[in-house]
């Protein structure tokens, strides 16, 4: 008989699932659940019922996180996995109130991302489209890294595209985000000869409606679409460390550094919260300097 925290995040990732979270998300969540319940139950034994938490279990569990050296960042993410757990539950009724709330997030380093030049990047997407490498399906490929770089999308949101979110005629994409949050976002000239390129070959099931398709004729995964364009950079461009994340960062970089407005790239991009987006004014800056280091003769007096 399975234990009642055991039911109760079965319960929560299939709610997850209900909300049309992302596939990457809930197996996140589901991994980070499972270490913690992990955590909680002896050899031969049950973990504790949700309701009979403490606030002092919850801290005895991140200290344990820290004791194992894992980064704040992990540690954020875990604790974001329980908090959502016990809030989920809290609404249910199935435990008093959310306990792990009472906890304190773990601060997490200030890093700028990596981001490259825009020269870089359309290298490496012009090398996609010639199909260097001779890949099962190019037009598909282009099209994952012109809508990537092109749209600032995120990779959830690129590989949950339909058929029907596309207005052909004006250049529109509606996207679904984070928290089932929807926006408006155009694609140019460039994306939409990809985009009429790939429909004229894309293979799928019938009834799929799913934009991107795998080699079975469903809908491409992110880990699928995820290593695809790791595939090309790590083979093009020599750059293992480049992620689709990093084609969203440089969407924004390079907007911004062409002068659009920051609260506008806020709503290409997303994001609830500006201050989220005023991470690229710092690597803007940062480029900036280091222009200035490279090229002025008062450089070095630079302090």
């Amino acid at each position: 008989m399975p234990d009642a925290l055991g039911t109760a995040i079965e319960r929560y990732l299939a709610d997850l699932r209900l909300q049309n979270a992302s596939p990457h998300t809930i197996r996140n969540y589901a991994s980070d659940l499972e270490q913690f319940a992990g955590y909680f139950t002896p050899p031969g034994q049950h973990p504790p019922a949700p309701a009979a938490f403490t606030v002092l279990q919850i801290r005895e569990w991140l200290g344990d996180l820290y004791h194992r050296r894992l980064s704040p960042v992990s540690v954020r993410r875990k604790l974001a996995a329980v908090r959502s757990l016990f809030q989920f539950l809290a609404k249910n009724g199935s435990v008093p109130s959310n306990v792990a709330r009472l906890v304190r997030t773990p601060k997490a380093p200030q890093r700028l991302p990596s981001v490259p030049t825009a020269e870089q990047t359309n290298d490496l997407i012009n090398a996609v489209a010639e199909d260097r490498l001779e890949r099962p399906f190019p037009e598909r490929d282009r099209l994952i890294f012109e809508l990537l770089y092109g749209c600032g999308l995120r990779i959830s949101e690129l590989v949950g595209l339909d058929l029907e979110d596309f207005d052909y005629t004006e250049h529109w994409i509606r996207v679904r985000g984070k928290g089932r949050k929807e926006r408006q976002v155009p694609y140019g000239s460039t994306a939409a000869a990809a985009l009429e390129k790939y429909l004229t070959v894309r293979a799928a099931k019938a009834r799929e409606r799913g934009l991107l398709m795998n080699h079975l004729g469903g809908r491409l995964s992110d880990r699928g679409a995820r290593g695809i364009v790791k595939m090309y950079a790590r083979l093009i461009s020599g750059d293992a460390s480049m992620h689709p994340h990093s084609l969203r960062h440089a969407f924004a970089t390079h907007l911004l550094a062409d002068g659009a407005d920051l609260r506008a790239i806020q709503e290409l991009l997303g994001h609830a919260r500006l201050a989220t987006t005023q991470k690229y004014t710092q690597v803007s800056l940062t480029d900036l300097m280091a222009v200035y280091d490279r090229s002025h003769p008062k450089a070095k007096n630079r302090t």
